[in-house]
């Protein structure tokens, strides 16, 4: 949700209760997939870049392809235009998701950088039971340690990828600055406001260094 969104809700709750309502009822028929590609139309029609952000994450969860979102787009080009489309596609390599890889000059897909093991922290200087914010190779990290259990969270918000700041964990719990999305870095699940996970990377321990991949 937006903020100017956010700030409807509260100082209109009534009207903006009715239209979120209307707005469940009118999608009622259709499946997920569907409903977020529509949902990416319609904020690329309005350009809202957040928006596109979120609705385009949330198509990819339910199962949608590069091929699925990129001819939603087409087929609403009388109602987008070309221009809005290039901007849509734009925004969306921006956002370096593997299901978009990026085209070379030649016209054949850039190569994707295999993921590799990184070098994050020595385990010894994790406390246990709590959690803490690293950089890693120019990567924000959120390290949750219990026992020798790890966790190690991406630090980008999978709302509208905000890169959630150390100020924002308290305990094992951590809260998006920019919408409230709340998450317990125990499990990594969201536990308020939101619906979607946070982004976990596979790890190991070598030596007594905690290592991740990305």
């Amino acid at each position: 949700m937006s903020d100017a969104l956010a700030y409807l809700v509260k100082a209109r709750p009534e009207a903006m209760q009715s239209y979120f309502a209307f707005l469940k009822t009118a999608g009622a028929h259709l499946d997920p997939k569907t409903r977020n590609l529509i949902s990416v139309i319609t904020k690329v029609h309005a350009r809202t870049e957040n928006g596109l952000r979120q609705y385009l994450k949330r198509a990819l969860r339910e199962g949608a392809s590069a091929d699925e979102v990129v001819d939603a787009l087409l087929m609403a080009f009388p109602a987008l235009g070309l221009a809005n489309i290039v901007w849509a596609i734009d925004v969306i390599l921006k956002m370096d998701l593997p299901e978009f890889p990026r085209v070379a000059a030649s016209g054949a897909p850039a190569p994707v950088p295999e993921p590799a093991w990184h070098d994050v922290v020595a385990v010894a200087d994790l406390a246990d039971g709590k959690a803490v914010r690293l950089e890693c190779d120019g990567r924000g990290l959120f390290v949750y340690r219990k026992g020798r259990t790890h966790k190690v969270y991406d630090s980008l918000c999978p709302h509208q990828s905000t890169n959630i700041p150390h100020l924002a964990l308290k305990g094992s719990r951590l809260t998006c600055p920019k919408h409230e999305w709340a998450f317990d870095l125990a499990s990594g699940r969201c536990v308020a406001k939101g619906d979607a996970p946070l982004n976990v990377f596979p790890h190991k321990v070598a030596g007594g260094r905690l290592l991740a991949r990305w």
